[in-house]
């Protein structure tokens, strides 16, 4: 048997590839299915049938995609019956017990609700060695690596309900699963599908059983106040997600983004699109090479592992979308990156990056950049230090008369920002906290400061903090 894991760095997304006879079964692909038609081609395997362990909420699925393209039959959930997400596509019902044989691989569907309402786990048999002791699961987002998945998805009057199943689903659907399981979760560190979960890409149930701080919840309140206490913070893109991978994603390819001449870029991006709205430019340089020149409304987020999860916070669904580099930028990963959060509408990239644009003189913005002794030196002096990081970093210490408003919500408060003071954006290092300049100045804030290297520099130069609980610091 092949068993091959995939990921992607940032969504801490893994997909799964397991082999035999001479046929593939994918499980929980990405949206750039050509990494799975790559595999199968080298590996000489026909990809037979593809597997979800549930609708997904942070990415964009790839699985009608890759059905299409390989004819695969497609093994979705049976418990989506009645459900506010149901699989809109055709597809075969994989219910609770059934089996999917493969050559000496045998996988067993087993109902683990509570992330999701249909949500399945998937127990892999290697016959050859044991027909009656599975050899590894492949848990979705039932159990992470020191986690398990977050039961608010679908809101406040089902989270309840969903964290009882979660309980459930642990205490008893895996209850009489052996200590040496290999369990290979859907997601890693990173992700905001659960709380807390660990580096590690994947684990044992028995470690898990002895490590796992929500295993050790032996009671169903506990363990509802306990997970749901500490689930991350939300964004509102999952929602769309959900019902885009219910729907079914348009089957849309892998294409790089075609090259723009700068008047064509500019043309594009100030111009009128057929829908009869704006263009989207997104500049995929660091901090400070934005802060020097951009152009004029760009949103700035970095091409780094964290792109795919604030593209999808900060930008607009209903819009084109123009890229805008360096020399170093690869255009061709940051497309793939959008895809796989259901950024669709790439219309392409600036020929020559923003070098082209200033050597052509055209309109260019700026956003200061100031140190944190810089930032120290000017207490008193009436501007808004603006904390975006997320709620955990936030207690841990922040500015002593901060504003928090963590940057995934930004798009949605901004209006609750004055306009009449400079404010000073700080996040853990000055990605997130660009991203935020970037959003604030779109929404017409002038008076816009990044500060570089964020509370790390902050901390690192031993500069004052405090520590109080959220609430106490937050304008609203």
């Amino acid at each position: 048997m092949k068993f091959q894991r995939f990921e992607v760095p940032g969504l801490a997304h893994y997909s799964y590839v397991l082999g035999a006879a001479g046929k593939a079964v994918v499980v929980d692909p990405k949206r750039d299915i050509d990494t799975y038609l790559e595999y199968a081609r080298v590996n000489d395997l026909s990809i037979a049938y593809i597997l979800e362990t549930h609708i997904h909420a942070d990415y964009c699925s790839g699985a009608k995609e890759l059905a299409e393209a390989t004819g695969a039959e497609l093994w979705l959930s049976a418990h989506d019956t009645g459900e506010d997400f149901i699989y809109q596509f055709p597809h075969k019902d994989f219910k609770d017990g059934e089996a999917l044989e493969l050559g000496e691989v045998r996988i067993v569907a087993l109902h683990t609700p509570g992330h999701t309402p249909e949500h399945l786990s998937f127990l892999v048999y290697d016959i050859k060695r044991s027909a009656t002791m599975p050899m590894l699961m492949l848990s979705g987002d039932f159990v992470f690596v020191g986690s398990l998945g977050r039961p608010d998805l679908l809101g406040e009057s089902a989270k309840l309900k969903l964290a009882g199943q979660l309980y459930d689903s642990l205490n008893s659907k895996i209850a009489e699963l052996p200590d040496g399981l290999e369990v290979h979760p859907a997601h890693g560190a990173g992700s905001m599908c659960g709380a807390g979960m660990g580096d590690r890409p994947q684990t044992t149930l028995g470690y898990e059983r002895l490590s796992n701080m929500f295993f050790a919840d032996r009671d169903k309140p506990t363990f509802v106040h306990h997970i749901l206490s500490t689930v991350p913070p939300f964004p509102d893109y999952y929602r769309r997600m959900k019902k885009v991978n219910s729907d079914g994603p348009k089957t849309v390819g892998v294409e790089p983004p075609r090259a723009l001449a700068v008047d064509e870029f500019k043309k594009a991006a100030f111009g009128v699109h057929s829908n009869g709205g704006e263009h989207v430019v997104i500049d995929l340089r660091r901090p400070e090479a934005f802060g020097g020149a951009h152009i004029p409304g760009a949103f700035n987020i970095g091409q780094a592992a964290l792109f795919s999860i604030w593209a999808s916070w900060v930008v607009p669904y209903d819009k084109p979308i123009l890229l805008v580099g360096d020399a170093s930028t690869n255009y061709d990963e940051a497309r793939r990156a959008l895809l796989r959060v259901g950024l669709d509408d790439v219309r392409g990239y600036l020929k020559g990056g923003m070098t082209a644009w200033v050597e052509a003189g055209h309109e260019q913005a700026h956003v200061p950049q100031i140190s944190v002794g810089e930032l120290a030196a000017l207490k008193g002096t009436g501007g808004l230090i603006l904390d975006v990081r997320a709620d955990g970093e936030w207690n841990s210490g922040h500015i002593a008369g901060a504003t928090h408003i963590m940057g995934g919500d930004l798009p949605k408060r901004a209006k609750e920002l004055p306009r009449d003071r400079k404010i000073y954006a700080v996040c853990g290092a000055g990605y997130r906290s660009s991203v935020a300049t970037s959003v604030l100045k779109r929404a017409g804030f002038r008076d816009v400061v990044n500060v570089d290297g964020g509370m790390g520099a902050w901390n690192r130069q031993k500069l004052p903090t405090v520590t109080e609980e959220k609430g106490a610091a937050v304008s609203r």
